[in-house]
């Protein structure tokens, strides 16, 4: 198995090729070594190549050839997304590629197909329940703290496939799911100002509202809107999951997050809450190291999340907001597959459902809300 630093190469000329990807690169020097990048055109691969001081390629079987990465992140337009994630593993490469894997489930499935012809590894930058808070809420699960969760709820605390993955990962991306009924409803709004364009204008929102049956009677309740990350009308953020001893939930104003975790008490009167504390580099800061679950319980009164990028020992640690920690946990998920001939922790499979139960919504809602089932197998 590999043991000195794998070769990367960046596949795409995206923003996040540069402000993201490189960056968080830069951040994982001691396992990554940057050897290449790709783009479709010469100028914007010149440009990029130049800004990261590695060689610049139009062509991805000479940069194969030449370089020999280990793996490659993908990040190209949106639309590009599943045609290029196609050609990188058909090129030989195993990848991270940008969300969605794929925009139709026939591309994905070509995706996972040349992987596997190929003996190729793919992971997909799907970093919403990879977000600390996320990591500890998961990690109390597991332990059994909250017991069986039985129902569990995204509520604008992230679009598509993403919103889909949070309320997934409550449940257990084990769980099968087997019907879909969604709503899909366009609203007008008044004039105000978007964050992302810039303007104040009149405007119209998409809706999106699901509800998801898993094969064993566990629901997952999806909502979102699609002025929900720039508009000041939208700024709830929610995610919920609703067990037999407890209850877990995010409250969110824009980027305010509060965790509400609470189990029964003792006495099985009232409910106990579980504290959550973030722990620093520094005590004025620094780069996050753990995120500490306070339970009162008798078997894990303590129950820690350590961040894998915020301990190294006598080097620098990356100071990275909760959303880069994630991405790196992405790609941190690809390397240990890469080193161990295992599978990444989330996957091809994985995305492809969440893709699959955001197109059933909206393919429910066009019929008139009859529910749509998820093919098994």
């Amino acid at each position: 198995m590999p043991k000195d630093k794998l070769k990367i190469a960046i596949v795409g000329t995206s923003k996040r090729s540069e402000y993201m990807y490189a960056n968080i690169i830069r951040g994982m020097a001691d396992e990554l070594e940057l050897v290449a990048v790709w783009g479709r055109s010469e100028p914007s691969a010149a440009r990029l190549g130049a800004a990261l001081g590695v060689p610049a390629y139009t062509d991805l079987a000479a940069l194969v050839k030449e370089k020999k990465p280990d793996l490659a992140v993908v990040s190209v337009a949106y639309a590009a997304n599943g045609e290029v994630a196609l050609a990188a593993v058909e090129a030989g490469l195993s990848i991270l590629t940008e969300t969605p894997i794929a925009h139709d489930l026939a591309q994905a499935d070509r995706i996972i197909a040349a992987a596997k012809r190929n003996g190729v590894k793919v992971e997909v930058a799907e970093q919403f329940h990879r977000r600390p808070l996320e990591q500890i809420k998961l990690k109390l699960i597991e332990l059994g703290l909250f017991g069986r969760v039985h129902s569990s709820f995204n509520d604008f605390a992230g679009h598509g496939y993403h919103g889909v993955s949070v309320m997934r990962s409550y449940l257990g991306f084990d769980a099968v799911p087997v019907q879909v009924t969604g709503a899909v409803r366009e609203y007008p709004l008044v004039a105000h100002y978007g964050m992302i364009s810039g303007k104040t204008e009149p405007r119209k929102e998409t809706q999106e509202h699901g509800v998801i049956e898993f094969s064993d009677g566990r629901l997952g309740v999806f909502h979102w809107t699609s002025v929900g990350y720039d508009s000041p009308l939208r700024w709830w953020r929610s995610s919920r999951f609703l067990a037999e001893k407890g209850i877990g939930v995010s409250i969110g104003y824009h980027t305010e997050i509060e965790e509400r975790l609470t189990v029964l008490n003792h006495g099985g009167r009232g409910e106990r809450a579980i504290t959550i504390e973030r722990e620093w580099e520094r005590c004025d800061g620094g780069a996050l190291v753990a995120v500490h679950a306070y339970t009162a319980d008798t078997q894990h009164p303590v129950v820690t999340w350590e961040n894998p990028f915020g301990r190294k020992t006598g080097g620098w640690n990356p100071q990275w907001h909760d959303d880069e920690i994630g991405v790196a946990g992405c790609l941190k998920s690809l390397i240990d597959a890469i080193r161990t001939g295992g599978e990444p922790s989330y996957g091809a499979r994985q995305a492809r459902l969440d893709q699959e139960i955001i197109l059933a919504i909206r393919q429910s809602s066009a019929n008139g809300g009859t529910p749509v089932g998820i093919p098994q197998g």
